[in-house]
């Protein structure tokens, strides 16, 4: 799962990527300075396995993890292959989901390329694009659409959902405000519309804004611009958590306590993008592994069995589950047993963020 980190030349994106991944992408203060993009692997914090690392003490824990990749700035007219624009829009393509960075603070060392602050004008002119390339798109699958009804008129149902969709782009909005039903969704699923991927919104805000950063004017409009598409907002300083991603964890903690916060921007900001992904964890444990699995929300028991071994899915007999907290809550596997807490679980059974799992098989 790969997600795509966007936004106009200097507004702090390749220094949150460098954080997030310290995968060392140039950063420098002119647009284009990241034309291929860098791309980075980077672990999905998980509390719980710390404490079921703490628990077994097993020889290795390994967490989950997803794919950022930091792509280059855009500036308007990308969608007509301005600037990086074609390369811009063929790498977005690739991703499943968007973050987009927009700068909210004001410091006149840090040229912004339409030489003022203004956020929304910022998101506009990125979306805008991804709209104009949108309905280029939409207009292909029309016509070819509208040439096979002739032969058949199971073609007019897409028709109709792709018009629907074109009337939002031409009014300027992304086709993710759209409210489509699971069967529009997939009629429309192959035309990859760049405006349908879920979108994230960080707002780079400087140091001082940090205790109250939703009282800065900058992160309110973007909030409530975010709102009109049920997006999130995560306010984060770029430059401190720059900071934060060079320091050991025992300096990490202390600096974050120093300043009031429970956990850094840039962890609040991978969990929202696995959330975003529609991703959850399941846990395995034991002395020889704690690992974290990724899995889509509402998969059922022997696909996830799946992710370890096409094996165990093949010859699921069952699973046997405890909720992580409950574990918590008694402290071992044994007394858990004892006090009837693990639960044996069929093929019909959803998995739940946080099961810690043991699937029983036969092939």
């Amino acid at each position: 799962m790969k997600i795509g980190i966007v936004g106009l030349p200097n507004v702090g994106k390749s220094t949150m990527f460098n954080s997030i991944t310290n995968a060392g992408a140039e950063c420098a203060n002119y647009p284009f300075c990241t034309i291929e993009p860098n791309v980075g692997v980077v672990a999905v914090p998980d509390e719980r396995l710390d404490k079921l690392t703490e628990m077994y003490n097993p020889q290795k824990t390994t967490p989950a993890v997803i794919e950022f990749v930091d792509i280059a700035g855009l500036v308007k007219g990308a969608s007509k292959g301005e600037g990086l624009g074609n390369k811009f829009l063929s790498h977005i393509r690739e991703v499943d989901s968007i973050v987009e960075v927009v700068r909210c603070f004001d410091d006149t060392n840090v040229v912004h390329v339409d030489g003022s602050i203004d956020p929304i004008r910022d998101i506009e002119t990125i979306n805008l694009e991804l709209v104009f390339a949108d309905i280029e798109t939409v207009d292909k699958r029309l016509d070819k659409a509208r040439k096979n009804l002739k032969a058949d008129k199971k073609y007019q149902f897409e028709i109709d959902v792709l018009e629907k969709i074109k009337k939002v782009l031409e009014e300027g909005k992304s086709a993710r405000t759209l409210e489509l039903s699971d069967e529009e969704k997939e009629v429309i699923k192959d035309a990859f519309l760049l405006t349908m991927k879920p979108i994230l919104y960080i707002s780079n805000v400087s140091e001082n804004d940090l205790e109250n950063p939703f009282e800065n004017e900058y992160v309110k409009k973007v909030k409530e611009y975010a709102s009109s598409e049920n997006a999130e907002v995560i306010p984060l300083c770029v430059k401190l958590e720059e900071e934060l991603s060079t320091l050991d964890k025992e300096d990490k903690i202390e600096m974050l306590n120093e300043l009031g916060l429970s956990e850094s921007g840039l962890d609040k900001v991978i969990k929202a993008s696995y959330k975003l992904l529609g991703l959850m964890s399941f846990l395995t444990a034991g002395e020889p592994e704690v690992r974290a699995w990724t899995i889509k929300i509402g998969t059922k028991a022997p696909q996830a069995a799946g992710k370890i071994h096409s094996d165990i899915e093949r010859g699921f007999i069952r699973a046997e589950v405890i909720s992580f907290d409950d574990l918590m809550k008694v402290g071992n596997m044994v007394t858990a047993r004892e006090k009837g807490l693990i639960r044996s679980e069929g093929k019909e059974y959803i998995m739940q963020d946080g099961d810690i799992v043991l699937f029983r098989f036969n092939v």
